[in-house]
């Protein structure tokens, strides 16, 4: 995609660049990885017909990522397991797994007893400002 055609398809459903230096967007870790994920999906097509087979092809891309895609950044879980408060949840039965099959397979486990991937931490685009947390 060109800069400046993507900035008209995103203005249509009006939703505005953040810029954080000159031309330069700030959350394009988060955006790039997320471009990269969708392109190399299998079903991922050569063209799109029309905007709407794009419309729907992305909004179906959309829900596997959030829903059914465990990340590796936010500890094997899926972005809406983190966003609804699971995480503690997940992470303490991703332990008990781990505990069992030591237990069941001890020479598996020479060096160390297993423990699953961190907990996710928070993750921001545009993180709060120091001076708006003490102002609140």
């Amino acid at each position: 995609m060109k800069a400046q055609a993507t900035a008209f398809l995103l203005a249509d459903p009006g939703v505005i660049r953040s810029l954080n230096r000159p031309h330069t967007l700030n959350d394009n870790p988060f955006s790039e990885s997320r471009f990269k994920t969708l392109k190399y999906q299998p079903r991922f097509p050569r063209r799109f017909g029309s905007r709407a087979d794009a419309k729907a092809f992305c909004r179906q891309f959309f829900d596997w990522y959030n829903q059914d895609h465990h990340h590796s950044g936010i500890g094997l879980m899926t972005p809406d397991q983190v966003h609804y408060g699971q995480a503690h949840a997940i992470h303490a039965a991703q332990q008990d797994t781990l505990d069992r099959a030591c237990r069941n397979n001890p020479e598996r486990f020479v060096n160390k007893p297993p423990t699953p991937p961190a907990k996710p931490t928070a993750a921001w685009i545009n993180p709060p400002s120091r001076c708006a947390d003490r102002q609140a």
